[in-house]
């Protein structure tokens, strides 16, 4: 019998990794090793048995890392292991993020469960697993931007991804307060991360901030 490809699951919802742990027992050639619920656990988890495929939610309960951010710990901790973006954030928004930062794949947990199998086993096989949409989205880009710089391609491309979440629900009209509440945060570091968002995009004030974020949010909609 051939070795089985062993999968760490990331998510701060047990149900949720209970759900995909009955799936993956379903495959003949796929077994789920371990789980863990934020970082800590998952650092040292991992560092025990490193495992050969991760699936890492980007909506943990950490207060100043998500599971793009946990991306570049794992792969320091336990080499350049094949990761799975499987979220509730928009592809669209997050899924060129989550390449960028190390990830392989990325799929939306509004897609039919079953899909998660589908992904595992794309990204195990060729590599790579997006949607049809990013993909197309990727491709547009280098074609459009053949040239292979680094440089971001929107201003808030700077911005780490908590302060990008942040940024986005200051331009749904949230105050920090109310940010804070969404995203489990004291209001203080709500107010760290606009602060550091201003610094990062060079401009003078809040109000700054929330104009631009307004704008940028008014554009999303626009395009999406």
């Amino acid at each position: 019998m051939s070795k089985k490809t062993r999968i760490f699951l990331i998510d701060d919802h047990p149900a949720m990794r209970h759900g995909i742990a009955q799936l993956v027992a379903k495959e003949n050639d796929l077994e789920v090793c371990g789980e863990a619920g934020n970082r800590h656990e998952t650092l040292e988890a991992i560092k025990c048995t490193p495992p050969d495929f991760i699936v890492l939610d980007i909506a943990l309960k950490d207060p100043d890392r998500t599971g793009l951010d946990l991306i570049s710990e794992i792969h320091a901790c336990v080499g350049p292991l094949p990761i799975l973006i499987y979220s509730m954030h928009d592809e669209k928004i997050y899924a060129e993020r989550a390449l960028r930062a190390g990830a392989r794949g990325y799929l939306m947990k509004q897609e039919p469960v079953r899909r998660i199998i589908d992904a595992i086993r794309g990204i195990i096989n060729d590599g790579i697993y997006v949607s049809e949409t990013i993909s197309l989205r990727i491709l547009l880009k280098h074609f459009e931007s053949p040239c292979e710089s680094q440089e971001p391609v929107t201003p808030e491309d700077c911005l780490s991804v908590r302060e990008f979440e942040v940024f986005r629900l200051i331009g749904g009209g949230l105050q920090p307060r109310e940010i804070a509440q969404k995203l489990c945060l004291s209001t203080k570091t709500v107010e760290t991360h606009r602060m550091n968002i201003r610094k990062k995009l060079g401009m003078a004030n809040a109000s700054e901030v929330t104009r631009y974020a307004v704008e940028r949010s008014h554009m999303r909609h626009q395009t999406s």
